[in-house]
């Protein structure tokens, strides 16, 4: 400890400021590892979880052993950082650290928005295209136009080309490998396995050995642990221990099987170990290869650069990183944390899982696109043209090969689908670690996912469409990635560059106050999470009384969200059309298509409720459920007819709502914003008592409405002035009748759907 006070009181104040630069460095680091953990759990975590191979705990258990030997292989990975992109023998200290810094500022941000939007996006992707903007401005801003030469082109255009080849090559690879493995053991495969199984199992547990260890190993400190004999026999004669592994495992997988022991679920493990290891060795380099390289470059300052950071080049990061391991340790002991404690993981892997699975009735998170219905449309044409020309006994046979079980399973996909998505994403990813090509493990992983979920049927006509626009969405949020790391790091360097330590400290306290607000906002998200968390139970549970409190609750809270936003929302276009205000127009016809949307995806997740109570229960209520869904959705609709045609007249600069008529609606608008706050208070607490008076004050109300329309439509006969306020007017008290009329049948539903089960 006295050591290092001295260390740093020895210290010029120039680098002092630059060593506090450093330690933001490792803050970040720390946040981007367990930020970047959260996205790419789902890389190793998605087929095991999916098909249930083992408890959820037990999975992570083995990815966090697979997490801590990856990260031991790592180190011919932090080159990429060092000098993989730019030649950092042309950038002088303070260049290097603009870069650096730009890099994990701009990383923390990308990789925290696609984790809140519930979107698995590339680290990898993130750390080439920010290492490629912040250095390809700082050359600019040194050197001018001849400053390209000092970047790595032709590494960097292999780097970007591998990348984004990786989405093309796993999901052909996915598709292939998957439908050959249906072929030979189908969906049916319990009955299938045989000796197929220890064949497979071989086959797949030598690739593992393989592409884990051999390439893996080769290089790495572990392998100073190894004796020299079995180092010779590993590296010099492959070809014979790989013969020899296969008979080794296939032997064994077949003496497991005999004793009735489930042989996939071992390689699924064995596949989660090994894509974990993967994941660390290929992916650690995103999360501290920039901050190591930063702290590599500080030390070499330090004892060399005698205070000239604009002078002194950084000629030094040319050299093989030489990764502390204690760096390493504790960048896998930070990433374990992530894995067992991030609620955003979880979502991030619900994405992939819904987006892979075998059910169609899921609840599909992504809505349509149009490129999506084209796509599908061609496709089906193309798949019928050859349905067509193929032989009836080939297609018979294939129909066999792929006939889905009768009994349905619980699960997202099975077994036979998760071994390959595993093994054969650890392979691709493997190759690409050890030619030193830092390929996206979410491109590949994902794509591999959705290459066997396509080969599988599992995309079939009732969720194609929603399929397709899924994987749209996520690719299309990789590219977007890869322009806006290039953008966002490029403008941060730019800045630092031009004001030197002092834009660094600004930049850094901007940054710090933004992951203040970005955290404070996910808190606020929590709430309607909860209502996800009724809906695992409901869609998870075995007890049926379990089963009807948690619908009912979910439906309460689906019915009075709506309820309050068609409330909040009428009085705001009312006061807001009174005041001629276009914007908060705009604004609420755009939340009423949000609303829709949420309505929409509820709906679909209580109809999935309904189904798993007992017949009688579920018939009697269903009547009701349906009738509440339906009245909330018309409210929508009135509240959309309400808005448009005064978004329209507002739009268009025509005579605002008179004098008149604002004092003549007003009570009636108050009045139908009481009736819509106590309906809803009704359904919150459960407590009908007063529903009665309610819907007597509600019909009331209705009467009132007809008779003003009334009076409305003998002014427009007699009228003398503006015609298109007056049939605004008109409209907006034709549909506050027919919105009560909704919220009558809303209370008269509820009332109905919610009422204590008897035993009768």
């Amino acid at each position: 400890m006295n050591d290092i006070i001295s260390y740093v009181s020895a210290m010029s104040s120039t680098e002092l400021s630059y060593l506090f630069v450093v330690l933001f460095m490792f803050t970040l680091a720390i946040i981007d590892l367990t930020v970047g953990v959260s996205n790419d759990a789902v890389n190793f975590l998605s087929s095991a979880v999916g098909s249930k191979a083992a408890k959820i705990k037990h999975v992570l258990i083995v990815a966090a052993v697979g997490i801590f030997v990856g990260a031991s292989f790592s180190s011919g990975m932090m080159d990429v950082a060092r000098h993989g992109i730019f030649d950092p023998s042309f950038f002088s200290f303070e260049n290097v650290m603009c870069v650096y810094l730009a890099v994990v500022i701009s990383d923390v941000f990308l990789l925290d928005l696609f984790n809140s939007l519930g979107l698995p996006t590339s680290t990898t992707v993130s750390m080439v295209f920010e290492l490629l903007g912040a250095s390809f401005v700082t050359a600019l801003i040194s050197s001018g136009s001849s400053g390209l030469a000092m970047l790595n082109t032709d590494r960097a255009l292999t780097i970007i080309i591998s990348i984004f080849l990786s989405v093309a090559i796993a999901f052909v690879f996915g598709l292939i490998v998957q439908w050959i493995s249906r072929i030979i053991f189908t969906f049916h495969y319990r009955k299938n396995l045989g000796r197929k199984i220890g064949i497979y199992g071989g086959i797949a547990s030598t690739a593992i050995i393989y592409f884990m260890l051999i390439k893996g190993l080769k290089g790495s400190a572990l392998i100073g642990f190894l004796p020299d004999s079995l180092s010779h026999i590993i590296f010099e004669q492959t070809g014979m221990f790989l013969l020899c592994a296969f008979i080794f495992f296939t032997i064994l997988m077949q003496m497991l099987h005999l004793l009735k022991i489930n042989v996939l679920k071992i390689v699924v493990l064995m596949g989660t170990f090994s894509l974990a290891m993967a994941f660390a060795g290929n992916d650690l380099v995103n999360f501290i290869g920039v901050t190591l390289a930063g702290f590599e470059s500080f030390k070499d300052f330090v004892a060399n650069g005698n205070g000239m950071v604009d002078s002194f080049m950084m000629g030094s990061l040319n050299l093989p990183a030489k990764t502390s391991v204690f760096f390493l340790v504790a960048a896998g002991a930070i990433m374990v944390y992530a894995l067992f404690t991030s609620k955003k993981a979880r979502k991030v892997l619900q994405t992939s899982i819904d987006l892979s699975s075998q059910q169609d009735d899921g609840n599909e998170m992504f809505g349509t696109s149009s490129i999506a219905r084209n796509l599908v449309r061609a496709v089906s044409k193309f798949v019928d043209a050859v349905t067509r020309n193929t032989p009836e006994s080939v297609k018979r046979w294939i129909s066999k090969r792929f006939a889905p079980l009768e009994e349905r399973e619980d699960i997202a996909f099975d077994l036979v689908r998760a071994s390959v998505n595993l093994v054969l994403g650890g392979l691709l990813i493997a190759v690409g670690t050890s030619l030193k090509l830092p390929l996206s493990t979410t491109y590949v992983t994902f794509m591999v996912g959705m290459g066997t979920s396509l080969a599988d049927r599992a995309w079939g006509r009732e969720s194609a469409v929603y399929r397709v626009t899924g994987v749209v969405s996520v690719v299309g949020g990789w590219f977007i990635t890869a322009g806006a790391a290039f953008i966002i790091a490029a403008f941060v360097a730019s800045i630092m560059n031009y004001g030197g330590i002092v834009a660094m400290y600004i930049m850094i306290a901007l940054v710090i106050y933004l992951l203040v607000r970005s955290h404070i906002a996910y808190n606020k998200k929590k709430s309607k999470e909860s209502v996800d968390e009724k809906m695992v139970v409901i869609l998870k549970s075995e007890n049926q009384e379990e089963i009807w409190n948690n619908l009912v609750s979910h439906s309460a809270d689906t019915l009075t969200h709506t309820l309050s936003f068609s409330a909040d929302t009428y009085k705001k276009m009312f006061d807001s059309f009174s005041k001629d205000a276009l914007r908060p127009l705009k604004s609420s016809l755009i939340k009423i298509v949000e609303e829709k949307a949420f309505m929409k995806k509820e709906r679909r997740s209580e109809t999935r409720g309904l189904q798993r109570l007992e017949q009688n229960l579920a018939f009697e209520r269903s009547t009701w459920y349906h009738l509440c869904t339906n009245s909330c959705q018309q409210m929508l609709n009135t509240l959309t007819r309400i808005g448009e045609p005064m978004k329209e007249h507002a739009d268009n600069s025509f005579s605002p709502l008179s004098k008149l008529y604002v004092e003549e609606f007003s009570p009636y608008c108050n009045g139908i914003y009481a009736v819509l706050k106590d309906i809803n208070e009704i359904i919150a607490t459960g407590n009908f008592e007063t529903a009665e008076e309610v819907s007597a004050r509600a019909k009331d109300l209705k009467h009132e409405l007809a008779t003003l329309r009334k009076t409305q439509t003998m002014r427009l006969h007699q009228s003398k002035g503006s015609l298109r306020m007056d049939f605004v007017y008109l409209n907006l008290i034709q549909e506050s009748h027919e919105l009560l009329s909704e919220v009558r049948n809303l209370l008269r539903g509820s009332k109905k759907l919610f009422a204590p089960v008897t035993n009768d």
